[in-house]
């Protein structure tokens, strides 16, 4: 249960900014080792964490690299090329601490949660060279007790002339499908930006967003004419402490699992709207590294809508992924009940930015799939009494940003159906409502 954030260039870098900073609508918070690279408020390229403004999206599509210190800088003989290091070390930290409270207390364990922090995480986030740039975390969590690399965005950033329009373009190493995106509509940066890691949560989502940190991919981008994003990663299993997979690994990728991300972006007066689609295409190993596979496929639509109001800002934000599943292997070792399923997620939000310092937020969601009691069987608190997976629900949140590094959040959380039913759905007899979550939440970056 990770979240967190990212965040352009050298060359060519004031009549970018210049280009850049009449979009940006001044709100709040960033990973403060880029504020201290670039010498601007973390309010220039973030709202309420970890969403990102115009400025925002720009500085990371153009490699986190724009830079406003003093640089140590030495050239080859005859070469511009040598080395060009910032004197101050991109590093920053993130403390989070929460409260966890659910409406009935999952059996044998008790309520009112308390994480301490509930996770820790050192970041490496800025320039490496005039074109490369990176977002790396490495996070302790409590609920796992463990150290590991968390979100990686490592990237090469240029510009040229295309088509008889300004083109950037750039090359992506990540781990984590989606964090590449500069949008908070896709499953890496999507809302709610924070949740709780001790709360019960709905047996399926696509696997799309379950991918996080178990994977490595090379992929290439480009933003054409301010207007029309295009990217294509491929990913391959890079499974934390389980290398090279061998026969006891599980979820492995056979070959190659293809990316694709296609996304247009235009200014309507004050106003700016995103539409897109993305989606990936995943064959995988349920356990070992042969045999037969189960094949995954995620289609999604997504959309973000921004309206500034004076100071304050309304963002609306919506996703939609299909996933087809054929289960080919999962079948064969009895662990489903049909060959082939499929998956719907629908995610709509909206946050209204009171000025700097508040912002309030509504979400629904709803999974609904085949009926398969081999995936879905019964099983207290988590499982699916009549083999559904389908959940949804609703999310309130209120966060308070005394400072721009500085964030807390109050969340609940309410089910109306969760894993195929509202009343007695793991067959345990517990009901629905009785995982409503109230979730109260410290966000500290400095």
């Amino acid at each position: 249960m990770t979240y967190t954030r990212r965040l352009q260039l050298l060359s060519g870098a004031s009549a970018c900014l210049m280009a850049v900073l009449s979009l940006i609508p001044q709100i709040s918070q960033a990973v403060p080792s880029y504020a201290r690279q670039t010498g601007m408020a973390c309010a220039a390229c973030h709202t309420t964490y970890p969403e990102l403004t115009a400025f925002g999206r720009s500085f990371k599509l153009n490699g986190y690299v724009m830079t406003g210190i003093k640089q140590i800088e030495s050239s080859r003989k005859g070469s511009e090329a040598g080395v060009k290091i910032n004197e101050v070390l991109p590093i920053s930290a993130m403390l989070t601490a929460s409260v966890t409270h659910l409406s009935k207390a999952q059996p044998g364990t008790q309520n009112g949660d308390v994480a301490l922090p509930q996770e820790f995480s050192i970041f490496f986030a800025g320039e490496i060279t005039p074109h490369i740039g990176s977002f790396i975390q490495v996070t302790y969590e409590q609920e796992s007790g463990s150290v590991g690399f968390d979100n990686t965005d490592i990237r090469y950033a240029n510009r040229a002339t295309f088509a008889g329009a300004d083109t950037i373009y750039g090359v992506t190493l990540n781990n984590n499908p989606t964090v590449e995106d500069p949008w908070n509509t896709t499953p890496a940066w999507g809302f709610p930006f924070a949740s709780s890691p001790v709360a019960p949560t709905p047996a399926a989502s696509p696997l799309i967003a379950e991918l996080g940190q178990d994977v490595a991919g090379i992929g290439a981008y480009s933003l054409w004419n301010n207007h029309l994003y295009a990217n294509v990663t491929l990913y391959r299993s890079a499974h934390q402490g389980d290398f090279p997979p061998n026969a006891l690994s599980e979820m492995t990728i056979k070959g190659l699992a293809p990316y694709w991300r296609l996304a247009w972006q235009q200014n309507l007066g004050a106003d700016y709207l995103e539409v897109g689609t993305f989606g990936m295409q995943t064959r995988l190993y349920p356990d070992g590294i042969s045999g037969l596979t189960d094949k995954y496929t995620d289609l999604a639509l997504d959309a973000q809508y921004e309206h500034p109001m004076g100071t304050d800002m309304l963002t609306v934000r919506g996703s939609y992924i299909h996933e087809k599943q054929n289960l080919d292997r999962s079948f064969i070792d009895g662990n489903s009940a049909n060959t082939s399923n499929t998956l719907k997620a629908l995610n709509l939000n909206g946050t209204y930015h009171l000025g700097t310092t508040a912002a309030f937020s509504l979400g629904y969601f709803s999974n609904t799939g085949s009926t398969d009691a081999g995936l879905y069987a019964p099983n207290p608190v988590d499982g699916s009494a009549n083999g559904s997976p389908d959940s949804n629900g609703y999310i309130l949140q209120a966060s308070y940003l005394p400072w721009q590094n500085t964030q807390f959040s109050l969340q609940y959380t309410g089910y109306d159906k969760f894993n195929g039913s509202s009343g007695n759905y793991d067959g345990s007899g517990r009901d629905a409502s009785d995982n409503n979550t109230l979730f109260l939440h410290a966000w500290l970056v400095w």
